[in-house]
């Protein structure tokens, strides 16, 4: 088959259009072109009132064709190439007597998108992984997530951050990322959605997105395959501590430790010598373990800011012109960033078409906002983040030189979303502003038009107040700077009706559990630390990939030992 890259129609274009632009751009005649697969699909909105779909598009020659001729008749055609072997290939499989021998199995710890892939390829690969998950089967934790969304009632182990699926499911969906796919896993992982009944449009369009409700289905017929290949899924099983020991001699990356098992919440101890750490971002008290452990960690980069809330309406007007609304579009998104005076960069983060800000707190008395978006995304307003990127040496908690403690991101979280909770009047209500109010410094009172989505609701405040502001100053100097500059990119982004709600701090994970080539921790056997929690991706793509990658890494250990 061939790859047509960059086919460009315009948005209404009549179906055959596309096999027509294809038989034009080979030189084909009808009968030798058997069938075109579409790829990929986008759009160009540049020209907002000439918006182009742009097509990558596979294409099966009938048995005449010879095709390397017709390749050197193109040569200079840099979109026209050989269609990748995007298939996902196993890098082995455990032996017929694999589940007999004496070895223990290998475990999975945190069941969000790194975990479940890791699961899922370890299971597919005949390896049998026990998986641990501190939080609630989905649907349960759905009822417990809505219980603080309605009645501002927080289950610590039970809510957005915790629980099968991971933060991921409380999210918009979205199942894109930039990051290096030469092996393309990301065909894997969506093609595992497919299978799981997430719609097939996913495998082509550019920028594919499922949504809460129907990842919950997605996610139980996954672990159903899990535990149909001998995996077993346990939940409401927090692992507590890690049983470590000290190697006779350093193994052949020069580690002295290893892993040898771990202990739960209950004080049940499991043996275990390979195990996939997947945490979440917000799985502070384990981190804390890993740190009292000696289990090597370092502090990273992060940003934190608030959720903006517009009319879906204005953003689509302002991305698509007179073609808002048109179906194949849907819902417009944004991508903004800005340079403040003060250094600090500011940028939107997790943007929501058509969706709600939610309560993402995982821990009492404190407050945290995400985005969220249903399949449908039909919600009245669009929000994002709009965060400022904070350094190591910001959240320093003790001065002086040498390293940051890992821990000191989470204890600046900490204070911020306490302080939110604060000014948000109790109850988990969030601190809000009119973004008209915000730019001309001084307190809201009231809603405008936009009605904020956050619930429990949303208190008005100051929240950039000097005396007691919901984040540092230079993060809303910054924010403040940055939101003109992106209303001369979205006429209306600055509207004085749209609101801000904060805070919103935890765009990624704080600190890094360092690993090294094979994927295993610097210094302890054995230890595989993987996804967003151990700072290794963002978002549900990423998050699946590297935990693919690192079940093969692990299997690749056991299956040669």
């Amino acid at each position: 088959m061939l790859r047509i890259t960059e086919l460009r129609l315009p948005l209404d274009h009549a179906e055959p259009a596309l096999r027509a632009a294809v038989l034009r751009r080979l030189g084909l005649g009808d009968d030798e072109l058997l069938r075109v697969d579409v790829f990929r699909r986008a759009w160009d909105a540049r020209r907002r009132s000439a918006i182009e779909l742009v097509y990558t598009v596979d294409c099966l020659l009938s048995d005449g064709v010879d095709e390397p001729a017709l390749l050197a008749r193109h040569a200079g055609d840099v979109h026209l190439r050989p269609t990748p072997d995007t298939r996902y290939r196993f890098l082995g499989h455990a032996p017929a007597d694999f589940q007999a021998s004496a070895r223990p199995r290998p475990v999975v710890v945190g069941f969000g998108p790194c975990g479940l892939f890791a699961a899922l390829i370890l299971a597919q690969m005949g390896l049998r992984p026990l998986v641990l998950e501190r939080g609630k089967p989905v649907r349960e934790r759905t009822q417990d997530t809505w219980g603080l969304w309605r009645r501002g009632v927080l289950d610590p182990g039970s809510n957005v951050q915790f629980g099968e699926g991971g933060a991921g499911t409380f999210s918009d969906g979205k199942l894109w990322s930039q990051i290096s796919d030469p092996r393309h896993l990301t065909r894997k992982v969506l093609a595992e959605f497919v299978k799981a009944g997430a719609p097939e449009e996913i495998l082509f369009v550019a920028k594919p997105h499922i949504g809460t409700f129907r990842l919950v289905s997605m996610i139980e017929k996954m672990r159903a395959e899990i535990t149909a290949l001998g995996g077993e899924v346990r939940f409401q099983q927090q692992v507590t501590d890690l049983l470590i020991e000290d190697l006779p001699r350093p193994d052949a990356a020069g580690r002295t430790r290893a892993l040898r098992g771990l202990v739960l919440a209950g004080g049940e101890q499991l043996r275990t010598d390979q195990l996939v750490l997947a945490l979440g971002h917000s799985a502070r008290d384990t981190f804390a373990m890993l740190q009292q452990r000696g289990v090597l960690l370092e502090a990273k980069p992060f940003s934190v800011g608030f959720r903006i809330e517009h009319p879906q309406g204005l953003i689509d007007r302002a991305r698509f012109g007179p073609n808002a609304g048109n179906p194949i579009l849907g819902a417009a998104d944004y991508k903004l960033v800005h340079h403040a005076g003060n250094g600090r960069s500011v940028y939107s983060f997790c943007m929501c078409p058509g969706g709600t800000v939610v309560a993402a707190t995982s821990e009492p008395g404190r407050v945290v906002t995400n985005g969220m978006s249903q399949y449908s995304r039909n919600e009245r307003n669009a929000n994002a983040g709009i965060v400022v990127g904070i350094s190591t040496e910001d959240y320093r908690q003790t001065p002086g030189t040498g390293p940051v403690d890992p821990l000191d991101g989470v204890a600046f979280q900490r204070q911020w979303e306490s302080r939110a909770f604060e000014l948000g009047g109790g109850g988990y209500q969030a601190p809000g502003q009119l973004v008209g109010d915000f730019l001309r410094r001084q307190r809201s009172s009231d809603v405008g038009s936009v009605l904020p989505s956050y619930q429990p609701g949303v208190h008005f405040c100051d929240l950039a107040d000097p005396r007691q502001g919901s984040l540092p100053a230079y993060v809303t100097d910054a924010i403040r700077a940055a939101l003109p500059a992106f209303d001369r990119q979205i006429k209306g982004f600055a509207m004085a009706d749209a609101v801000l709600t904060g805070v919103e701090t935890r765009t990624s994970s704080p600190l890094r559990i360092t690993r090294g080539r094979d994927r295993q921790s610097l210094n302890i056997a054995g230890l595989y630390p993987a996804g967003e929690g151990a700072g290794y991706a963002g978002g549900i793509m990423s998050a699946g990939v590297d935990g693919i990658e690192t079940a093969e890494a692990l299997a690749q250990a056991l299956l040669a030992a």
